[in-house]
């Protein structure tokens, strides 16, 4: 399938043949791919299809060839939030929440406390999150969802221009996925930052996407979600039978874009 950019798009960041190796295996071959202004653009794939790796070429954390390019920002690079599928850490480790999200701005060492200034700020910003409860607990004591959400909180705090999120909805049932979906949504039209996740739910693409790559080792197509995934591009993306729509449950395809994202 012949791959073109969206003309229509206003593109925050252009990948333009991008290529990873490992040891002389091919992870991604030949990659140009677009991921528009203000919107939230979804890279979907099965496991192994190396929708991790794309990110870690964004984010300049592994070698690539090609080129990546940023658009409209004030510095070379914009300012990322990242917000890992997991955060490995000791669950022992006596550190609040507040302290955790203290980390990522305070030089001075912790134990002499957190600014007042920050403190309010960071506060303010879990009460939007919904963890207002939280500020004060281990953060080892944290279920899956509730970690997320801090994590969540703890890119936000960063006021990113660029957010990135792999699985945001791992390890969380149907309806935090769904409020952490919802909460994103309020967050970008709020910040007017771009947001770039990673995802393997296809109704949460459909619900809240509006840009959709579709990514096995290359890209197979790319564009609006509701007129992209067709049952063709999901059997090229996925492989066959792998929980493909029923034909006519989702339109035909064709990027509808025009420069609305």
């Amino acid at each position: 399938m012949t791959h073109k950019l969206c003309p229509n798009c206003a593109h925050s960041v252009s990948f333009e043949h991008v290529s990873v190796e490992n040891d002389g295996v091919t992870i991604l071959t030949d990659i140009c791919a677009s991921i528009p202004r203000g919107g939230c653009t979804a890279i979907v794939g099965p496991n192994g299809a190396g929708k991790t790796t794309l990110v870690l070429t964004l984010l300049d954390e592994i070698p690539y060839s090609g080129t990546i390019r940023f658009h409209g920002y004030d510095s070379e690079r914009p300012r990322f939030g990242y917000v890992p599928q997991s955060l490995s850490f000791d669950r022992g480790m006596p550190l609040t929440v507040l302290e955790f999200m203290a980390a990522f701005h305070q030089k001075r060492p912790l134990c002499f406390g957190i600014r007042k200034s920050l403190k309010t700020e960071l506060v303010a910003l879990l009460e939007k999150t919904g963890c207002a409860q939280l500020a004060d607990r281990p953060l080892g004591a944290l279920s899956g969802g509730e970690l997320q959400r801090v994590m969540l909180s703890g890119a936000l705090s960063q006021d990113p221009e660029l957010l990135i999120l792999d699985e945001p909805a791992s390890g969380i049932d149907f309806k935090g996925g769904m409020v952490c979906c919802e909460l994103l949504d309020r967050f970008r039209k709020e910040r007017n930052f771009t947001q770039l996740m990673i995802t393997h739910d296809l109704s949460t693409v459909l619900a809240h996407a509006t840009h959709v790559i579709c990514l096995n080792k290359r890209i197979v197509a790319e564009g609006d979600p509701k007129t992209i995934l067709t049952p063709e591009v999901l059997a090229e993306t996925f492989g066959p039978h792998k929980g493909i729509p029923a034909p006519g449950t989702i339109p035909a395809a064709g990027c509808s874009c025009k420069g609305k994202h």
